[in-house]
């Protein structure tokens, strides 16, 4: 049996992010044709759910190994050194994404303290930061799991 790692809730959460971008466009463009005008909260939300979309996509790509890299080194190295070098990718994005949850949580707190609003509707703004660093965690924990996987050998050293 073929070993076939899944992200089913980033998978969820991307899919209904589509839709309701589908939605929004759509509604946005016969309202355009129809009255002349557009409903303002089009835009705030499209560019909210794009990287909501984006990270959960990303958590997906890295859960099944679908991340492009140059595969080059590790397929000349044998196999002790290409498990430090994978254990070294891990670690790099690790440390990334550990970057992306510490300053977006961050930013995310500031912004609930100060009680920033959004600018087109003012809605409160750490709500659109919040996703931020709990998508980039999403993120770590498929990154972390992609490594052990690699490394173990259930996975496949390309995509």
């Amino acid at each position: 049996m073929k070993y076939s790692p899944d992200a089913r809730p980033e998978r969820w959460l991307g899919s209904l992010a589509l839709a309701i971008i589908s939605l929004i466009s759509l509604g946005n463009v016969v309202t355009r044709y129809v009255t002349g005008g557009s409903l303002a909260f089009t835009e705030e939300f499209s560019v909210f759910l794009l990287v909501v979309l984006s990270f959960a996509g990303a958590s997906v790509a890295l859960r099944r190994n679908g991340h492009i890299r140059i595969g080059m080194v590790e397929r000349a190295l044998p196999p002790g050194p290409r498990k430090a070098l994978i254990f070294f990718q891990g670690l790099c994005g690790a440390c990334v994404l550990g970057l992306i949850v510490w300053f977006g949580g961050k930013l995310t707190w500031e912004e609930y303290q100060w009680g920033s609003l959004s600018p087109g509707l003012g809605l409160p703004q750490w709500w659109y930061l919040l996703w931020l660093p709990l998508l980039a965690v999403a993120m770590l924990v498929r990154l972390v799991q992609q490594t052990l996987d690699r490394l173990s050998g259930r996975l496949a050293n390309e995509p």
